[in-house]
């Protein structure tokens, strides 16, 4: 089979490997469509994120869909040929956090794309038939792809704990935070307002979702003061920061009210953020942290599936396998106007 391996910083390599065979309780999955996301950039740019380091040769990518081509001994509930949304993260189920219903805190997963993990820039991959879920009727390989993105976006929802009428920021207009502002949405809040340094994310987010979408690298405009006077003086009930940059996390607890919520799901390149004491001791501000996802595919399917969260729009860009190098260089450069780019591996 055809897979794109990552051998160092910027140089992945179209190679030719064996293709692997399904154990009890698995499934050969033939992958069909694979998002690029911002973790893969991480470790295409640096080698690493955080202390998880490329050393050897590694497949990336774990947003994706598949077609069941094989089913390894014991298997029921899927059938050779359908089309099915793959959850990436394969926990031990055994462990405290596994046991206590949050597999996504499991100290053993083994998370696709992750070192020394493969992913699936590949025409196969083997997976547990229990990370499988069924698309539904009108549901293609595409928006299959995107349900990983979404699910971490509802699980940045439910540490918010949100309630109708109320009001959020979301930093960073890239694929999770305008996911977090559609699932915030859907969920009832009255207003969302975003930043984005870049102009063509920030017409997509107001076209998308937002109310208001401020560019925080703009000379004259400080988005702190300006969402404040959005909000009255109040501040938002809760702020979602979903931008990875070194300034947005204590961007975020600035804007959140007294009392109120941060919630971080960016992933800062150089592994460190910091608050400003004061503005977070006195606020009282609880703040949580985004690990991934956890119970989430059957919501994420049923959202896109009544057309409650549209998924399709954010994908800016198809490729194929072969073109993969360019794909990761475009998304990696921000260029032509990506949001989100697919590698189309099989059809």
């Amino acid at each position: 089979m055809r897979a794109a391996r990552l051998h160092g910083i910027r140089d992945l390599r179209l190679e030719d490997l064996h293709r692997p065979t399904p154990g009890p309780g698995e499934v050969l999955l033939k992958v069909a469509s694979v998002g690029i996301c911002g973790s893969d950039v991480h470790y295409y740019l640096d080698g690493r994120i955080g202390d998880q380091v490329v050393t050897a040769p590694i497949i990336m990518g774990h947003e994706f869909s598949a077609w069941v081509a094989e089913l390894g001994a014991g298997v029921e509930g899927l059938e050779v040929g359908q089309l099915v949304a793959v959850e990436p993260a394969i926990h031990c189920g055994e462990c405290e956090s596994c046991q206590h219903g949050h597999p996504n805190l499991c100290p053993d997963v083994r998370f696709c794309g992750t070192p020394p993990v493969d992913g699936v820039f590949a025409e196969y991959t083997v997976m547990p038939a229990k990370n499988c879920f069924p698309l539904l009727q009108g549901l293609g390989p595409v928006e299959g792809a995107i349900l990983e993105p979404l699910g971490v976006a509802i699980h940045a929802v439910d540490l918010a704990h949100l309630k109708p009428g109320q009001t959020v920021a979301v930093l960073g207009a890239g694929p999770i935070g305008l996911l977090t502002a559609a699932v915030a949405k859907v969920s009832g809040v009255s207003a969302i307002y975003m930043t984005e340094p870049l102009a063509y994310r920030r017409q997509f987010a107001l076209d998308y979702v937002a109310d208001a979408a401020l560019n925080p690298y703009e000379n004259g405009t400080d988005v702190i003061t300006e969402i404040m006077r959005l909000t009255g003086g109040r501040g938002v009930d809760v702020a979602f920061e979903a931008a990875g940059a070194s300034e947005t996390p204590d961007q975020a607890a600035a804007l959140a009210r007294p009392g109120g919520k941060v919630i971080v799901a960016g992933i800062p390149s150089d592994d460190t953020m910091a608050f400003t004491a004061s503005i977070t001791r006195r606020k009282g501000l609880t703040i949580k942290l985004v690990r991934r996802m956890k119970h989430t595919y059957p919501r994420a399917i049923r959202l896109v599936q009544t057309g409650m969260v549209d998924v399709k729009s954010l994908v800016t860009h198809i490729f194929p396998l072969e073109s993969i190098a360019e794909a990761f260089e475009m998304v990696a450069a921000y260029d032509d106007g990506v949001l989100r780019a697919v590698i189309q591996v099989s059809a």
